[in-house]
């Protein structure tokens, strides 16, 4: 039996001191920053990278890029299972410690075989040391203010592009990519795991609190309230969950293929390293903007209709992309579609967590975020087909456009967001 809200009392006792859940914010706002900085970030700058300087196709490039996304989606299921199960700081700490040992052995990638295998162990180590573990654990944290805690802690994701994206670039540029991955690694490890070893607890349960810092609330029988929620088989057989993870699949499919390849168009339209790095960077300081906008107003504002704005910019930047030539354009276009990038990757995991609860939501979550990763792979190499088939990137841009329709249309059909919770919260007639 749900004891109900904690009483205001009791709420402004807890908030006379620092609720633990904003330090959780904070330590997965370092973890996210790093890791998707060397990481995610790092992908446009390897593809590059690996085309010059180890002469693979820019084909073959994007298609190994793609397999980044198959296997970290695949492996972000067993994540859930693991995060449900198991301290998430050694998820963590593996994921950071094989995302390192894989970014040091760049330079010695030298065969096609080698380049795919490279591509698929970064995807498992990415799946484990970023956004599946890091949103869970402040989903369960946060209730009242989740909206709030998942955009603080996913601005990180966007901030790596800004503090390691140059940095990458410069290294890179001056030792190559061999030399330069060494010191990467090293960084990627300790910017990561001394954070997560000191820092993460699984839920505030662990250290007798509830969500928000209220204090714990029992059943008649004294044991704790369990995680409201729906179950895992009703979630993800509803309508909500097939339709929302269909849009989520056409606009973040557009989205990665746009981040991958955004740096080398940057680059050849520009014919400067430099430009392309800090377009880059204000994508990603665009990204961070629009993600603590985000956060602030979907307190006011549904989230689904937070989310329609979304598509409708993401499709408006993706066509202005096909058409930007020099510096000043090129940056505005970035500015534009930085903004869809950071609240779309915060958008998924709170828009769940607000459909279906947290019963089961590290394994809805990770399912929702394996369809959709493995659908993005096909974001890299499609960009990659059509560059190479019709000569350049206009072409490009202007297919993926449709693909912010198609998920405007999904994101439609899906209907209520809190469509199951609301029914099991409707009382039985009599």
């Amino acid at each position: 039996m749900d004891t109900g809200p904690a009483p205001e009392s009791q709420r402004a006792e807890a908030r006379g001191r620092i609720f633990y859940g904003w330090y959780i914010v904070g330590a997965v706002f370092v973890i996210h920053t790093v890791s998707c900085g060397l990481i995610f970030y790092n992908l446009s700058i390897f593809l590059k990278a690996f085309v010059a300087e180890g002469g693979f196709t820019v084909s073959a490039t994007s298609n190994a890029t793609a397999l980044f996304f198959i296997s970290s989606g695949f492996a972000g299921l067993a994540v859930g299972w693991m995060l449900d199960r198991f301290d998430p700081r050694w998820v963590v700490t593996f994921g950071a410690f094989l995302s390192a040992g894989v970014l040091a052995s760049a330079g010695h990638v030298g065969e096609l075989w080698q380049l795919y295998a490279f591509y698929i162990l970064f995807g498992i180590g990415n799946a484990a040391v970023a956004v599946i573990p890091g949103m869970t654990i402040v989903a369960r944290w946060f209730t009242r203010q989740r909206s709030k805690a998942i955009a603080y802690a996913s601005t990180g994701l966007s901030l790596g592009g800004i503090l390691f994206t140059p940095l990458s670039a410069t290294l890179v540029e001056r030792y190559g990519l061999g030399e330069a991955a060494y010191w990467l690694a090293l960084v990627l490890v300790l910017g990561v795991v001394p954070i997560a070893l000191i820092m993460l607890r699984k839920n505030p349960e662990a250290i007798g609190l509830s969500p928000d810092g209220d204090p714990p609330q029992r059943q008649a029988d004294g044991s704790l309230v369990p995680p409201d929620g729906v179950g895992f088989s009703e979630a993800i057989r509803s309508r909500f969950f097939i339709l929302c993870t269909g849009a989520f699949v056409f606009s973040m499919m557009a989205q990665v293929g746009s981040l991958a390849h955004q740096f080398r168009l940057v680059a050849t339209r520009t014919g400067d390293d430099h430009v392309a790095a800090l377009a880059v960077s204000i994508m990603a300081a665009s990204s961070i903007a629009g993600r603590l906008v985000g956060g602030s107003l979907l307190s006011r504002i549904a989230s689904k209709n937070y989310l329609y704005a979304i598509y409708v910019l993401q499709g408006i930047s993706f066509c202005a992309f096909a058409f930007a030539d020099g510096m000043v354009a090129l940056f505005i276009v970035s500015a534009m579609f930085g903004a869809t990038v950071g609240n779309m990757q915060m958008m998924q995991p709170l828009i769940m967590a607000e459909a279906f609860g947290l019963k089961a939501y590290a394994r809805i979550l990770s399912l929702a975020q394996m369809i959709t990763t493995c659908a993005n792979a096909a974001g890299p190499a499609l960009l990659g087909f059509l560059y190479a088939t019709a000569g350049g990137y206009q072409t490009a841009y202007l297919v993926i456009t449709l693909s912010s329709v198609l998920g405007f249309a999904c994101l439609y059909a899906a209907g209520p967001v809190r469509a199951l919770l609301d029914a099991q919260e409707r009382p039985l007639p009599r």
